[in-house]
């Protein structure tokens, strides 16, 4: 039975390093320091979003309804993912309100997204 990689360390929390791998096949072993890839160090929370995005070729709109989460949220959870991978999130973009208005006309977001979204621009 073949347990999910662990990352941290069980009792003081820090990364691990892989010194080990061994073929399942022949069972040939090879020892050494190994890094860790940054999708490692990403909770499955964060690792199901990144699928399903990946599986929605990157449509916000598609992984919302996937999700059954809203735009501000879809966003949100790239960020973070951003963040965990050691990257800065790009500056948020100059909030185009007649689109904002547009999408909530036509049933595409909530009154509450809108709002959210208007207020993104605001910071």
């Amino acid at each position: 039975m073949a347990y999910p990689l662990l990352t941290n360390c069980p009792v003081c929390s820090k990364q691990l390093k892989i010194t080990k791998l061994q073929c399942k096949h022949c069972h040939t072993t090879v020892e050494n320091e190994f890094e860790l890839s940054k999708f490692a160090a990403l909770g499955q929370e964060q690792l199901h979003f990144i699928e399903v995005f990946l599986k929605c070729r990157g449509s916000i709109k598609e992984v919302e309804k996937e999700l059954g989460i809203s735009y501000p949220t879809v966003r949100g959870k790239l960020d973070d993912i951003i963040t965990a991978l050691g990257y800065s999130p790009a500056k948020k973009p100059e909030v185009d309100k007649k689109k904002i208005v547009s999408m909530l006309e036509k049933g595409e977001i909530t009154a509450e997204e809108a709002i959210t979204l208007l207020k993104e621009g605001e910071a």
